[in-house]
């Protein structure tokens, strides 16, 4: 029986020599996109600048989001968000923070309840988030994205070299800051779900330079004397099958959630779908080819000797 193979299991690509135009790329990459971060910000949701949010469902059929939304918007309460949330019959409504605080939220609620009326609707949810508490969202999701990446240095650390932790970090720092720049550009509402989105991404560009770094580990055993850059060649085209699976498979069920599974979770999936791109670009052009540059010796600590990879930097 024979399979399809959408990659070769021979492939001979020379990656490494495109290092020279992926590292200035992604670095004028990440250094525009702390310059739109520091210029426009991100377009935070509720949950980190405070509001309130109601969720709804129509009982006389599919809602008219335009005409809710015309309606709402004729009250004056500012940035007003309306949405189908999965069923054609269910909205999400979000207003931003009024000035007055809670009790100034509350009438903004009570204002919209009696705008849509109470025959024909079904409230669901009614939720306030103040500022203090968008305040500790953002402080506790910034943390949680700085401890997963100190995770990841002491894991690869733990597991291969040095060299490795930096470059994986280095990688995955590159997926977090270019996401970022992403959702800066773009003006995507920048949710607790795009701190998922991201702690995800983390996840995945870290599994997937794992993978590289564990066949480079291999074969530096194997070819002592194989120049680092072909062997960085030639232990990436081994893991490339694997790779290019892996990445379209998840695209798949992405790319479907993001047709279909509603506007609430669209700009996760849109960030989810980025991150793949960019994890899998960060693995092979800059994981990989941090190595040569940090010097990485054969072998090193933890599997013995002390021959220099690094004398065979030219490709």
């Amino acid at each position: 029986m024979r399979y399809l193979r959408l990659i070769p299991d021979d492939t001979k690509l020379r990656f490494m020599t495109y290092r020279w135009i992926a590292f200035p790329v992604s670095v004028t990459a990440m250094i525009a996109s702390l310059v739109l971060f520091a210029v426009l910000g991100l377009n935070l949701g509720i949950d980190f600048k405070g509001g309130s949010l109601i969720e709804i469902r129509t009982i006389d059929g599919p809602a008219d989001t335009g005409s809710i939304r015309s309606s709402l918007g004729e009250l004056n309460l500012g940035d007003v968000q309306v949405q189908e949330f999965g069923a054609p019959d269910d909205v999400l409504i979000r207003i931003e923070d009024q000035e007055g605080g809670e009790s100034a939220q509350q009438r903004a609620i009570t204002l919209i309840r009696g705008t849509l009326g109470e025959e024909g609707v079904e409230y669901r949810r009614v939720e306030v988030v103040g500022p203090r508490v968008s305040g500790e969202l953002a402080e506790a999701g910034t943390i949680a994205v700085v401890v997963a990446l100190f995770a990841v240095l002491l894991y690869i650390w733990f597991r291969f070299e040095w060299q490795f932790a930096l470059g994986a970090v280095a990688a995955t720092i590159h997926d977090v800051v270019l996401t970022i720049g992403m959702f800066s550009i773009l003006r995507l509402d920048f949710t607790l779900a795009s701190i998922a989105a991201i702690l995800t991404i983390v996840g995945y560009s870290l599994n997937d330079t794992v993978v590289v770094y564990d066949r480079v580990r291999e074969n530096l055993r194997r070819y002592k004397k194989m120049p680092l850059p072909q062997l960085l060649d030639l232990s990436i085209n081994n893991t490339l099958s694997r790779t290019v699976l892996t990445s379209l498979t998840t695209l798949l069920a992405l790319f479907a959630l993001f047709i279909f599974g509603g506007e609430v979770i669209r700009s996760f999936v849109f960030a989810m779908i980025w991150g793949i791109f960019v994890g899998t670009y960060s693995s092979i052009f800059i994981a990989a080819p941090l190595l040569i540059h940090l010097k990485l010796k054969r072998g090193g600590s933890k599997d013995g000797g002390a021959e220099t990879a690094g004398a065979a930097e030219a490709t």
